[in-house]
């Protein structure tokens, strides 16, 4: 009886030990058929991503100009990828180089339904390396996502607001300001050198961006408003453009926006909002002291709000004239 027993215990050892092994096998097979289908490559924006990815930015509640990501795309032609899952797009990110010394992040989305699988951290690792030799990187960050970012080596810098209005009927009938123009006046964009608006906001930004500004300013969505003196020179500059919103609703977005004083960033807000009916964006830096009372005088309301950080020596402008921003993708 012992010894039938023994048998027995030594046959259900071997048993469940085959039975383990199988089970292991398994596991193993399974694990292997997963890897090989979430097959995860990185490559360059295409043209016929382009729609695929606004709208993704759109459900983020981005807001983005019809047409920016195309100018992303140009701005930096290495820059813009999308992360792909067995060749179907899934995520992308924008690390765009202005110059040796200034970089920026941005367009930093995977679509939720594919979140959580480690595709956002390859795309962001590729993204930083991609950007590894410039002194300075900088990006817009939601405030749930500030710890993340510190993780990395980004330090907080300033606040970002969003300001919303309610289309021209909101704005003040009467100016906020009461200083006379008559040394200014306000012309269209194509009536103002390219030379003479890059030259202004270069010495107003944290970096040179020639290329980027040129395609942003003569792109065929929008408006842009200049305000020049008497000799032709340059004291202010804004685009406005037509934005798609969560609802698909049209919006517009101003910027960037920049000007000499709070008055002529009043100036360059009316001529570009003009008879407008829709809902109007606004994103500008809490580094500028007058901004947010100009604003808020003007019927624009705070909706929301970003914070810029930087990795690398932040750049020393000062931002008392910059009353927009272009966007937040690329800052």
């Amino acid at each position: 009886m012992l010894i039938g027993l023994l048998v027995y215990s030594n046959n259900l050892f071997i048993f469940i030990s085959i039975r383990i092994y199988q089970i292991f096998i398994l596991f193993f097979l399974l694990a292997k058929i997963i890897s090989m289908k979430e097959n995860f490559t990185i490559r360059n924006i295409r043209n016929d991503d382009l729609h695929k990815v606004t709208n993704w930015a759109k459900l983020e509640g981005f807001a983005p100009g019809i047409d920016d990501i195309s100018i992303y795309k140009n701005t930096d032609k290495q820059g813009v990828w999308v992360g792909c899952l067995n060749n179907n797009p899934v995520g992308s990110i924008a690390c765009v180089k202005y110059n040796s010394s200034y970089g920026f992040l941005g367009l930093f989305i995977v679509r939720k339904e594919y979140r959580n699988r480690g595709f956002g951290v390859k795309l962001w690792k590729h993204g930083l390396n991609y950007l590894k030799d410039i002194d300075c990187i900088g990006l817009e960050a939601a405030p749930i996502r500030i710890n993340d970012y510190q993780k990395w080596g980004f330090k907080k810098s300033s606040v970002t607001n969003r300001w919303k209005l309610y289309g021209s009927k909101n704005l003040p009938k009467l100016n906020f300001y009461v200083d006379s123009f008559s040394e200014f006046r306000v012309v269209p964009g194509d009536q103002i050198s390219s030379e003479a608006v890059i030259l202004y906001d270069t010495q107003r930004e944290p970096s040179p961006r020639p290329h980027f500004l040129n395609d942003w300013l003569k792109n065929s969505f929008g408006l842009v408003k200049a305000i020049v003196d008497k000799n032709g020179m340059c004291h202010g500059f804004g685009r406005i453009r037509p934005c798609i919103l969560v609802d698909d609703q049209k919006g517009w977005r101003i910027g960037p926006l920049l000007a000499d004083t709070p008055p002529l960033a009043e100036l360059l807000i009316r001529k570009l909002v003009g008879d407008l009916d829709d809902e109007i964006l606004l994103d500008c830096s809490g580094l500028n002291p007058y901004a947010n009372y100009l604003l808020s005088n003007l019927g624009f309301h705070e909706i929301s709000k970003t914070f810029r950080m930087y990795k690398g020596a932040q750049p020393p402008t000062p931002m008392n004239q910059v009353y927009g921003l272009a966007c937040l993708e690329l800052g």
